[in-house]
C-alpha cells in the first residue's frame, strides 16, 4: 500500500479538487493507497471540505484519513502525516497538486530501481519551470546557501515532492526536529549522513499564483533554521 500525505493548511477551496484528482490517479494505476490530509491548524472549513469530499469518493477504494493538528508549520504537518502512514513507500505532494500526482509513476520506478528516496527537482535535466521572478531568485540563494551550510548531495530540497520507503521515512522523520519549511533540507542532510540513494526526477512546474512562503517573513526564518540544523549535528540532537 502507498501512503499519499497532504499537507495543508487552509485549503479548503483545493482541498475537494486534489483529493479527486489523486484517488483518480491511484484508482487508475490500481495502487492500493491511503491518503493522509495533515492540517496544519486551518481555519477555513478545511475540515469540512475534507469530509464531504472523502464521502464522495468513499467508493474509489482509496483509504482516507485527516489529521487536524496545531498551527506549527509545513515540517510539522508533514512529519505527522508521515509517522502516522501504514503504507510503504512513504509520499508527500502540497495538497495544491503544484507537482502533479503523476509524478509518483517515476517516484515509484525510482524506488523500485533502488533509490531509497524520489524527489521531484526543478533544476536536473528534462525538468521545465516556469515560476515568477522573486521565487526564482530566492530559489537560487537559498540553494547557494544549503550547499554551503547543509551539503545534500542533491540540486533541489524545496520541491513539494517526494517519496521514501518506509524504512527512510520513519527512520528519518523520527529523527528530524524542525517544524518549517527548511525541514527539506533537514531531511535531505540527514539521509546524506546516513548514507540513503536519492534519485531526482525532472518534472514540468507552472508556478503562477499565490504560493505559501511569504519572502519578508519566511526566508528569514529558512536561513536561521539552516544554522539550526547545523547546531544540532554538532550537538549529535540527530543521533
Amino acid at each position: 500500500m502507498l501512503s499519499l500525505v497532504l499537507p495543508a493548511y487552509n485549503e479548503a477551496r483545493r482541498l475537494p479538487a486534489s483529493l479527486a484528482r489523486c484517488a483518480e490517479f491511484l484508482c487508475g494505476r490500481g495502487i492500493p493507497a491511503e491518503i493522509i490530509v495533515a492540517d496544519d491548524g486551518s481555519t477555513d472549513g478545511s475540515s469540512l471540505a475534507f469530509g464531504e469530499a472523502a464521502a464522495e469518493l468513499a467508493k474509489t477504494g482509496v483509504e482516507f484519513r485527516y489529521l487536524p493538528l496545531p498551527h506549527r508549520g509545513k515540517g510539522a504537518a508533514v512529519r505527522a502525516g508521515v509517522l502516522h502512514a501504514a503504507g510503504d513507500p512513504v509520499a508527500f505532494l502540497d495538497a495544491d497538486l503544484t507537482i502533479p500526482v503523476d509524478i509518483l509513476d517515476d517516484f515509484l520506478r525510482a524506488i523500485g530501481g533502488g533509490a531509497d528516496i524520489a524527489i521531484a527537482s526543478r533544476y536536473v535535466e528534462g525538468s521545465r519551470v516556469r515560476r515568477p521572478a522573486s521565487r526564482r531568485l530566492m530559489g537560487t540563494g537559498y540553494r547557494s546557501i544549503v550547499r554551503t551550510l547543509v551539503p545534500t548531495g542533491v540540486n533541489d530540497t524545496q520541491c513539494g515532492g517526494k517519496a521514501y520507503t518506509a524504512e527512510a521515512a520513519h527512520d528519518l522523520f523520527s529523527r528530524q526536529r524542525l517544524d518549517g519549511f527548511a525541514f527539506d533540507a533537514e531531511v535531505l542532510y540527514l539521509a546524506r549522513l546516513a548514507g540513503y540513494r536519492v534519485a531526482e526526477i525532472p518534472f514540468t512546474l507552472a508556478q503562477d499564483g499565490e504560493s505559501s512562503i511569504d519572502l519578508l517573513s519566511d526566508a528569514p526564518r529558512m536561513l536561521a533554521d539552516l544554522f539550526r540544523i547545523r547546531a544540532n549535528a554538532r550537538r549529535r540532537r540527530y543521533q
